[in-house]
């Protein structure tokens, strides 16, 4: 039987995983930090986030776009006519809002579903693997999968979810600031522009608590590391110019670099953990088994609570002259969108390798993710290199 089958891979994997968990829990309370000049615009809160001061940079493409800054807090941000929605590679800004997500914010957020309905395409799919059920991950998180978070942002829609996981950054070894997720979880793709109020909470309610246990819950237990908003995002051109359709998913993958939304050090340091990215893109037969965490949202989960998959990978191919991407059987639902995939290497350590893109339309028994290559490994590279120093 098939559980019989995955039973080493997966004690390997998760426990490599968990390996990467800091030895030091999160604090008791948030930061008290006040936030340095400039930490309330896009610009990193300390030298230690890396990238320099970012603020008049920001100050001076909003005014471009005929938008001032402090209106833009105000609520300008709401604004998503086409005039003020920017589409652009280049034009990506998040300023922070600082308070903007607040607990009642966060578990108000809902997945964006639209995002999970590809259709298999005929060629280079494998049959649809058996549904693996979803297991709850063990809390509290910053123990058993420090890297993984959960990802808030604002869309015409409204509050949105969807999930990621801190990356280690070449350049700044030991420093990171770098979160894999999904291109839709940071760009509307072919219907419109960047997202808006991207902010990254790792090891998001740290205990698993429910609904109404958080309602009395205390600060650290809902963010134990605090908010991380991104101050910079990149995802593919093919995502940018085709996104939503078919022929765009498997170059579904973003980098987020963010910075604290009070002060601190870098997110690598703060949280303990980070992992590097496969770029190797080895093909299903060569990976083996796969374990995607996430935060699903989409009934019957409600996005409160961690949970993971484990299955071997197969292939899915969405379009015709697409690239192949990875598929593994579980029962996941949207908002674990953007959720990173790991396997063990043959080193032995633990790497990313995918991220949740996509499931079947109107059910949840498997999930798809891109291989990640070189077009992938550009976009990380273009992130580290933009903030190296």
């Amino acid at each position: 039987m098939r559980s019989v089958r995955l039973i080493p891979a997966v004690l390997g994997l998760v426990t490599a995983l968990a390996l990467t968990a800091t030895a030091c829990g999160p604090t008791e309370t948030p930061a008290a930090d006040k936030p340095a000049a400039g930490a309330s615009s896009s610009a990193p809160a300390t030298d230690d986030a890396g990238g320099g001061d970012l603020a008049k940079d920001l100050a001076d493409k909003l005014k471009k776009h005929g938008v001032d800054l402090d209106k833009w807090k105000d609520g300008e941000w709401k604004n998503w006519d086409e005039a003020t929605w920017l589409r652009e590679a280049e034009d990506f800004m998040n300023p922070v809002i600082d308070g903007l997500w607040d607990p009642t914010r966060m578990q108000s957020a809902k997945s964006p579903e639209q995002t999970i309905t590809a259709q298999a395409g005929t060629g280079g799919t494998d049959p649809t693997p058996r549904p693996v059920k979803a297991q709850r991950e063990k809390t509290p998180y910053h123990r058993n999968a420090a890297p993984v978070g959960k990802i808030f942002f604002d869309a015409p829609e409204g509050h949105m979810v969807c999930s990621g996981t801190i990356v280690k950054d070449p350049r700044r070894p030991g420093k990171s600031n770098m979160v894999w997720t999904a291109g839709h979880c940071v760009h509307a793709g072919k219907s419109g522009g960047w997202y808006r109020n991207i902010t990254f909470v790792p090891a998001y309610n740290d205990l698993g608590k429910s609904a109404a246990a958080l309602d009395n819950a205390q600060p650290h237990e809902i963010a134990p590391y605090g908010q991380y908003w991104a101050d910079w995002a990149v995802t593919s051109g093919d995502w940018i110019q085709r996104g939503g359709t078919n022929q765009a998913w498997p170059y579904d993958y973003a980098v987020l670099h963010v910075q604290p939304e009070r002060g601190g050090k870098s997110l690598e340091e703060t949280v303990g953990a980070a992992l590097p990215v496969d770029f190797s893109a080895p093909s299903a037969a060569q990976a083996g088994t796969m374990g995607a965490w996430g935060y699903p949202q989409a009934p019957p989960y409600n996005g409160l609570i961690m949970h993971k998959c484990l299955d071997r990978a197969t292939r899915l191919t969405t379009a015709p002259a697409t690239p192949t991407m990875y598929r593994i059987g579980c029962t996941m639902t949207a908002g674990s969108s953007g959720g990173g995939w790991f396997r063990v290497l043959p080193n032995g350590k633990t790497a990313l390798v995918s991220n949740t893109s996509i499931g079947p339309a109107g059910s949840n028994g498997w999930l798809a993710g891109p291989q990640l290559g070189k077009g992938a490994k550009a976009a990380h590279e273009m992130v580290s290199k933009k903030f190296a120093r």
